[in-house]
């Protein structure tokens, strides 16, 4: 799971990658929709479209001379769920922070 979580976390460091995403969360799109945006080339748009494929994030099929793309979220649920522990870590640490506050301020 961690070279999982790696690659997806590579995946959405790079804010074009992110913005792809975001436009495959409202359904499928070709690789040149998916370039339209960006004002980069189909060959780019493949590239990024590869990163987000290795990482799990996206499916790419042929249908004729296009290449169609579909978001895969089980990826993106997986992060959600690693970061979500952190979450925890500092909530609980804010919240004994706050306490030490208000017992200081109490004195």
């Amino acid at each position: 799971m961690v070279e999982r979580l790696d690659l997806t976390f590579a995946a959405l460091a790079d804010p074009t990658r992110r913005a792809m995403l975001a436009s495959l969360a409202l359904g499928e799109r070709s690789v040149g929709e998916l370039a339209a945006p960006h004002a980069m080339s189909f060959a780019g748009a493949a590239k990024h479209v590869g990163v987000l494929e290795r990482a799990g994030l996206v499916e790419r099929r042929k249908a004729g001379r296009q290449q169609l793309c579909r978001l895969k979220a089980e990826r993106l649920r997986e992060a959600d769920e690693w970061l979500r522990q952190w979450e925890r870590f500092w909530l609980s640490t804010l919240d004994r922070l706050e306490a030490i506050i208000v017992e200081d301020q109490e004195k």
